[in-house]
C-alpha cells in the first residue's frame, strides 16, 4: 500500500498515532526534503529509506514509486509540513497511481489553511482554499479577478517576499476588505493579526502566511430600490398573480408580506 501522510505544520507533536504507525511500518519514505523529514523521523527514532519527491523531480519520482509499489514495497508519501497534495508535491504522484490503478491512502493530520481560518475568526461555514498565487502580477490578478465576486471567505498561502505585493494585488481587485494574515501556527510565537487590505499588513515579514481574506458583500437587489407597489407589480408583469408577486417582493425586501399587503389593494 502507499500511504500519503500528514505531517506537523509546526509542533512536531501534531502527528497522529496513526501515522507514526505506518511510518515505522512502511519500507520506503518518498519526501519533500529528506533533510527536513529526517528531523521528524529522528525525533520518533525512525529510521527508514528517504528519497526525494519534490516538485522539480515529482514525475520521475512517481516512475519509482509505482515500481516499488509493483514490487510489493510499502510506502509512504510525505511533504515537508501539512498534507502532501495540498499547496505541495503529490499531485503528480496521485494521477499516476489512479492512471495504473496502483491503490493509494490518507494518513490524515494537520492543515495550515483550517487551522488559519480557525484562528482568525471570519465565517467558516462556506469558503474557498485558493492556495499559492503567481508570481507574476499580471497572472496574479486575472486569478484574483476569479474570485471578486465570490461571497465566501478566501484563503491564501504566501510567501514571507510575497505578502506586501500579493495584499497590493489583493487590494487593488477586490477593493478594501477585512483580512487577517496567520503565522507560526502550532509554535510558540503563533499570531493571526487582523488588518484591511487597504492598509497592508504593517512589520517585519517572517515565515510562511495564511491571509485569510473576507468574501464579497452580498450584491443588493436592484428590485429593492423600486417604490413598494411597483415592486410587485414587476412580479406580476412577469406572469405571477398577485399573491406570489406579494410572496417574492417581501422575500426580496426581507420583510414579512403583511406589511407589503397593504400596497396590494389598489392593483
Amino acid at each position: 500500500m502507499i500511504y500519503f501522510v500528514a505531517t506537523p505544520i509546526g509542533n512536531l507533536k501534531d502527528i497522529s498515532l496513526r501515522a507514526l504507525e505506518t511510518l515505522k511500518a512502511v519500507d520506503e519514505i518518498f519526501c519533500e526534503d529528506t533533510r527536513h523529514t529526517l528531523k521528524l523521523l529522528n525525533a520518533y527514532d525512525i529510521k527508514k529509506p528517504l528519497i526525494a519527491c519534490h516538485k522539480f523531480n515529482e514525475a520521475s519520482a512517481a516512475e519509482k514509486i509505482i515500481a516499488s509499489a509493483r514490487a510489493g514495497k510499502q510506502i509512504a508519501v510525505l511533504s515537508d509540513a501539512g498534507m502532501p497534495v495540498i499547496s505541495d508535491p503529490g499531485g503528480v504522484v496521485c494521477a499516476r497511481l489512479k492512471s495504473e490503478g496502483i491503490a493509494y491512502t490518507v494518513i490524515p493530520g494537520a492543515n495550515a489553511f483550517l487551522s488559519a481560518l480557525v484562528l482568525s475568526a471570519f465565517p467558516s461555514a462556506r469558503f474557498a482554499f485558493i492556495g499559492f498565487l503567481p508570481d507574476k502580477k499580471g497572472e496574479r490578478e486575472r486569478l484574483l479577478s476569479r474570485y471578486k465576486n465570490c461571497d465566501l471567505t478566501l484563503c491564501f498561502h504566501v510567501a514571507p517576499q510575497d505578502v506586501d505585493g500579493h495584499i497590493s494585488s489583493m487590494y487593488a481587485i477586490f477593493g478594501d476588505r477585512r483580512a487577517c494574515a496567520v503565522r507560526e501556527i502550532t509554535k510558540l510565537h503563533e499570531e493571526a493579526v487582523n488588518f484591511t487590505l487597504a492598509q497592508g499588513l504593517a512589520g517585519e515579514k517572517r515565515g510562511e502566511y495564511v491571509i485569510i481574506v473576507e468574501g464579497a458583500a452580498e450584491e443588493e437587489n436592484p428590485l429593492n430600490a423600486l417604490p413598494a407597489q411597483e415592486h410587485i407589480k414587476h412580479y406580476m408583469e412577469l406572469g405571477m398573480d398577485k399573491k406570489e408577486a406579494l410572496k417574492q417582493a417581501a422575500k426580496d425586501r426581507g420583510v414579512p408580506k403583511s406589511e407589503l399587503y397593504k400596497f396590494t389593494v389598489d392593483i
